[in-house]
């Protein structure tokens, strides 16, 4: 639908959307009948898939009983029973869960509860926030000073809290110009550089994707990084929030991705898969270090929101990890990300555009470049990305977009995630499909060699 044609307030002003009316699996048609394979989960969201029946019933249910009692006064049962099944689900340091809306949302109240922590056992210095460059976390203010993607803080610039960043951990474009392993992971011990220039009395927390989705396409840490990120927290007392709004819920074969470096951070935000994109929600997972710091002085936490704990969500969440369980969606994300992995790096060594294929299990990001030796980028102005999105959508294909993934302003790229339940000739469908977009768009733009 055009502008003109209704009264929403769409993120692009130019763009025709066609109108989604029906999805099922990994497929989403729209009210003309044409059918898209859904190559990126809409946002790294339909985990599960689109048009499962379990889920509506689920959320039926538990409005005919109540939709709303008010999380000021009362407690309800699906939210305890979510909270008690995702534990069981995650490293048992965890004990507590926090739901929330949204992973903007869910972010903002992870840093609250760090910096609440720290002013309840005697450390109220520490406030400040460290994060990385080329992360996302969120469009809201406090969620955006914390990203670190430079074309969209741009705008906002005025009106963000100050948060240090360090490098971003990109062996592809190295911040320091070396290559992996000789490099030492200067990367991961960035941190403490800047820890120790803010000085580590003043500093709350650390903030990463596990990941990293759209700011940067799939850039994924070497082994080494996390256990070193851990390392230097802990002998800095400063807790380590992980962002996993797009990689948890076995995006990438294990329920949390950061299990696959065998550390755990003290707090994680769940987002997107939690609920497949069936309803709002979000979960804070919290170390019981931390929760702690609340239980033994007996002060509450300072903060709340109007849906917290919702029953209707929380039903839904109940349902999504039940349908996970049952059709054993999570074992099968390693082979088939083996299978996306091979196809993706295929077309790569085809396709002169592709500069770098890089992520896990059914995540992964494709870098593209003008030239593959000098990893020249393509100017902004160009919308390489959308273009190439565009086109992919053009022919029923849907991938997300990735812009910046180079410094925060340079770079282009896309998000190739599709739902769990994707099957070997789905994934073959996509990657052909893939194929033709990028070959067609190597012709267009004359980066044949």
């Amino acid at each position: 639908m055009k502008l003109k044609e209704h009264f929403l307030f769409p993120r692009d002003l130019e763009f025709d959307y066609p109108l989604a009316v029906k999805g099922e699996g990994v497929w989403v048609w729209d009210e003309k009948g044409k059918k898209y394979l859904d190559g990126c989960s809409g946002a790294n969201v339909t985990g599960i898939g689109h048009g499962i029946k379990e889920i509506a019933d689920a959320m039926k249910k538990q409005a005919e009983k109540i939709a709303y009692p008010p999380p000021l006064h009362f407690l309800n049962r699906p939210s305890l029973e979510f909270a008690k099944k995702l534990l069981e689900k995650v490293p048992d340091i965890y004990t507590r869960v926090m739901l929330c809306s949204g992973g903007s949302e869910a972010i903002e109240n992870a840093v609250k509860i760090a910096r609440q922590y720290h002013v309840y056992t005697g450390n109220a210095s520490k406030y400040r926030v460290i994060s990385r460059w080329q992360g996302f976390h969120g469009n809201t203010l406090g969620a955006d000073s914390i990203s670190g993607k430079t074309n969209r803080r741009t705008i906002s610039t005025p009106m963000l809290m100050p948060v240090q960043h360090i490098v971003q951990a990109d062996c592809y474009r190295c911040a320091f110009g070396l290559k992996y392993p000789a490099c030492n992971t200067l990367c991961a011990k960035d941190l403490e550089r800047i820890l120790v220039q803010e000085g580590p009395e003043y500093v709350a927390c650390f903030v990463t994707e596990t990941i990293v989705g759209s700011a940067a396409g799939g850039v994924t840490p070497v082994k080494e990084y996390y256990p070193i990120i851990r390392e230097t927290c802990d002998r800095y007392n400063v807790p380590w929030i992980a962002d996993e709004v797009m990689t948890g819920v076995g995006r990438t074969g294990t329920f949390l991705a950061i299990e696959q470096w065998e550390v755990a951070p003290d707090i994680v935000v769940l987002a997107k898969g939690l609920s497949s994109g069936y309803a709002p929600l979000a979960a804070i997972l919290i170390r019981d270090k931390i929760f702690k710091g609340f239980s033994e002085t007996r002060l509450p936490y300072i903060g709340g929101h109007t849906y917290n704990a919702h029953p209707v969500t929380s039903s839904v969440g109940i349902a999504v990890l039940d349908y996970l369980d049952k059709h054993q969606l999570i074992e099968g994300v390693k082979e088939k990300g083996r299978l996306l992995e091979k196809g993706l790096r295929s077309i790569a060594e085809e396709v002169s555009i592709v500069g770098d294929v890089r992520g896990m299990g059914l995540m992964w990001g494709i870098e593209f470049v003008k030239d593959k030796e000098t990893k020249e980028t393509f100017d902004p102005s160009f919308n390489l990305s959308l273009r190439i999105v565009r086109k992919a959508q053009r022919k029923g294909l849907i991938l997300y977009p990735v812009t910046g993934c180079a410094d925060g302003m340079l770079g282009d790229g896309v998000l190739i995630c599709p739902p769990l339940v994707i099957n070997e000739d789905e994934l073959t469908i996509l990657l052909q499909m893939l194929e033709e977009v990028l070959r067609e768009v190597n012709v267009e733009i004359g980066v044949i060699k």
